[in-house]
């Protein structure tokens, strides 16, 4: 905890050197796949100007967000057809032993020095953490103070469900569409399947606690963790905007919250440039996930996803040099926290976020009330193909909760 706390809030001063700019023995070139299409323009613009500096070609390709293709169905696509990229993601430790024979060891790289927070398996280092990120329940304070909501008091599933309810009974009043700004549609499972499937699998325990995760995968099921998550889930499902709840896409769930229209978002605080070039000006911040009966005091926090290297590509030290450049040069690190709006994973990077939600994580960090992510212990074939169908069938009413609980507990006790 020590660690990943240092990692988010060590800012130390340093000189940051310019883009190398060193002519290349043979033309390379560097193509990166990635997954997060929010900072899809940033990172274009940036590999550009990287390219403009180095001599160095660069392509990005983004996979994700409301794409009916995840990213593990691309690169599975581009491996049959001898096409992978340099540069790709992995999400942690089942995406490491799917592409492990690919992955090149980054262990020696100078950027390992300055994270706690880096991929590792076996004591070497393969990932390298493109940002550090957290989500609970964003707030719009505003509202909840006009609703005479207290969010300081939004710790458990009762707590929620009081103020939900005296929301929605003052919605005309305060120009609201709905309470909650949440998506479960076909296209949007990586919200359901792997964010609020997280509540179920580490909320309200200690930061690195696999107990419950443990059990799951093992297809033991806490009937009782179990009962009240899936309260939590259609307590969010009932006072969300339907239509964007069964229809919405990242754009629709971000937008509504953005103006204004609705008092809570389901969402993390990579969504910080999108609400505010929706010019959004209220103030905004994370409460803890209602999913227990019981006091949780924190949000999810981690490294959420790897940068690593193809091993049998013939770029592989151009990819090096993009990876350490973002760290070690001050247009990387404008990169990072400036323009993509993200918590620094390297200590050296003296650079602070501005968005709200960034540093409402940064502050639940600094208080060390974290719980960790554990969904991406499950495969991404697991939580894609089994779990997310299950979520939006509940949001469509197809199924209800009970069968919701059935549904999930066959999936754990069926699992592969």
């Amino acid at each position: 905890m020590k660690k990943l706390l240092t990692a988010l809030l060590v800012l130390a001063s340093i000189s940051s050197p310019l883009l190398a700019s060193g002519s290349q023995e043979e033309k390379q070139s560097v193509t990166l796949m990635q997954n997060k299409p929010e900072i899809d323009p940033q990172l274009k613009a940036y590999a550009a100007a990287w390219s403009g500096k180095t001599g160095i070609a660069s392509t990005i390709k983004s996979i994700g967000g409301s794409s009916s293709v995840t990213l593990g169905q691309q690169l599975r696509t581009d491996f049959a057809a001898g096409d992978m990229p340099d540069i790709f993601i992995i999400a942690g430790p089942e995406d490491y032993k799917e592409w492990e024979s690919l992955i090149l060891d980054l262990s020696n790289e100078a950027w390992v020095k300055e994270t706690s927070v880096a991929f590792k398996m076996d004591g070497k280092v393969f990932g390298f953490p493109v940002a550090v990120e957290g989500w609970g329940m964003a707030y719009n304070e505003d509202i909840l103070k006009a609703a005479g909501v207290d969010p300081s008091k939004l710790t458990n599933f009762e707590a929620y469900n009081k103020a939900f309810a005296t929301i929605e009974a003052k919605k005309a009043e305060l120009g609201l569409d709905s309470v909650v700004s949440m998506a479960a549609s076909a296209s949007m499972g990586w919200v359901t399947a792997h964010h609020n499937f997280n509540s179920l699998l580490s909320n309200g325990m200690n930061y690195g606690d696999l107990t419950a995760a443990e059990k799951l995968l093992a297809g033991e099921v806490d009937t009782k963790r179990l009962a009240e998550y899936a309260g939590w889930v259609e307590l969010l499902f009932n006072y969300a905007d339907q239509a964007i709840l069964t229809t919405g896409d990242y754009d629709a769930q971000v937008g509504a919250f953005a103006a204004g229209k609705t008092a809570f978002l389901h969402q993390g605080n990579w969504t910080d440039g999108n609400i505010e070039q929706a010019g959004a000006t209220f103030k905004m911040a994370f409460a803890p996930h209602g999913s227990m009966k019981a006091d949780t005091d924190g949000i999810f926090v981690a490294a959420p996803s790897f940068y690593v290297i193809n091993n049998e590509s013939d770029n592989i030290e151009a990819a090096k040099q993009f990876l350490n450049d973002m760290v070690f040069t001050s247009e990387g690190n404008k990169f990072m926290v400036e323009e993509a709006g993200m918590i620094p994973a390297y200590a050296n990077v003296k650079l602070n976020p501005k968005g709200q939600l960034s540093k409402s994580v940064q502050n639940w960090a600094a208080e060390g009330k974290v719980y960790s992510w554990n969904q991406y212990l499950f495969s991404g074939d697991f939580r894609d193909q089994t779990l997310a169908p299950i979520y939006n069938q509940f949001a469509l009413g197809v199924i209800n909760k009970q069968e919701f609980i059935n549904y999930l507990t066959e999936a754990f006790k069926n699992r592969k």
